[in-house]
């Protein structure tokens, strides 16, 4: 079966994360009248307490894993080891699941930000000093039911000290820490970082499980959970953004393009914004203001090679075959380590008829797959492909 359009590109952190302002910027006031909408019900969610708690059992068994008498660092270490050998067993990365704290514990195939919140309430509950970190990497997206997510990676980073107070004497320490990080991506490639608070982290929870709603049709617990992120935090762009998409796709476009500038005002650089923005004015027949956001977009974009994927996914949707191949070779020149490239082309290939040239990119596919997910997906493809050859 084919994509269905991407017709609309949603904010997400961890993914998901976009418009993250320095964290001393004074937050913007909440403007409520983008808020007071009388077509959806708000629906109870998650408090902040709710989101970063352990029950006792974890609490119980992370006593007993760690010696109280380690150091920070080594303490980290061992926090970490706690996580692979309890739980579930079976720590993976999973964009769409949004879990609270204890559930990550549980189910430990969970997003990049459950798995930190995870980390940073273990931490916590130790005494260690933890701070989460924006992790500064480039545009990519995510697809999911014909929505284009923008995503984005956060970390922890668990510090040890830089001071010790022994007998009224104060000790100063070259201070030492350890970043959690569940990319093995941004591992590797070690993107600059920028410090990020638990209120924006929370807005980011809330802003992740808007968009999942949203996408499921489940409207009014989408505008729940973007007008708590709003209200955590004000100043993250990404949540205004994908408020002004529950109203786009609802019909209340007069109140989907003033929040759509709102997000712009808290961050110009939402580009996410900027190009729903786009898509509204087509809506509304303002053709000359739609071509000249995407030209600009474009031209930000031209040299992205995840931007390329998802104009590749867009022509294959349409049937644009030629296109979508110019889309996906595009960016396999700009990088050749993306599976998503290689994923497409199979697609493409398959339904031009051509099975030998779509296996041998679907092993290339599953060749640069980084997570268990992709590569157990990529695999089952082949089973197909070699079952139906054997006919």
């Amino acid at each position: 079966m084919k994509a269905i359009v991407l017709n609309h590109f949603i904010a997400i952190a961890c993914l998901f994360f976009l418009g993250c302002k320095s964290v001393q910027t004074p937050p913007p006031a909440i403007d409520y009248q983008l808020l007071n909408s009388n077509q959806f019900e708000l629906k109870p969610i998650e408090s902040q307490e709710n989101i970063f708690a352990l029950d006792d059992d974890i609490k119980v068994k992370l006593d007993q894993y760690i010696k109280g008498n380690s150091s920070t660092i080594r303490q980290a270490k061992q926090l970490l080891n706690f996580l692979m050998h309890n739980g579930d067993n079976s720590l993976a990365y999973q964009s769409g699941a949004n879990l609270v704290a204890s559930e990550a514990f549980y189910n430990l195939n969970a997003n990049c930000l459950s798995l930190s919140i995870l980390s940073f309430s273990l931490a916590e509950h130790l005494g260690l000093d933890a701070q989460f970190q924006r992790v500064h990497i480039p545009e990519y997206w995510d697809q999911s039911q014909g929505y284009s997510l923008l995503t984005g990676h956060v970390n922890l980073i668990i510090k040890q000290s830089n001071r010790r107070e022994e007998n009224n004497q104060i000790y100063f320490f070259s201070p030492t820490s350890v970043t959690v990080d569940f990319d093995p991506n941004s591992r590797e490639q070690k993107f600059k970082t920028s410090k990020i608070s638990k209120e924006r982290i929370t807005a980011m929870f809330y802003n992740n499980k808007g968009a999942m709603h949203m996408i499921k049709a489940q409207y009014d617990l989408a505008y729940s959970y973007f007008k708590a992120a709003i209200e955590i935090d004000p100043a993250y762009s990404g949540s205004w953004g994908n408020l002004g998409i529950l109203y786009r796709i609802n019909n209340m476009y007069e109140l989907a393009e003033r929040t759509y500038k709102h997000a712009l005002f808290v961050d110009p650089n939402n580009n996410t914004a900027l190009g729903n923005t786009a898509i509204l004015y087509r809506l509304t027949e303002r053709e000359n203001q739609a071509e000249q956001i995407e030209t600009q977009l474009e031209i930000k974009r031209k040299n992205n090679p995840y931007y390329l994927i998802v104009r590749g996914n867009e022509a294959l949707a349409k049937d644009e075959l030629n296109q979508a191949i110019h889309f996906f070779n595009e960016a396999r020149k700009l990088d050749k380590n993306i599976h998503d490239s290689y994923f497409g082309l199979a697609k493409v290939y398959y339904y031009l008829g051509n099975m030998d040239r779509a296996e041998r990119y679907l092993k290339l596919a599953l060749k640069n797959a980084e997570f268990l997910h992709d590569k157990k997906r990529y695999k089952g493809k082949l089973a197909v492909f070699k079952y139906l050859a054997s006919r």
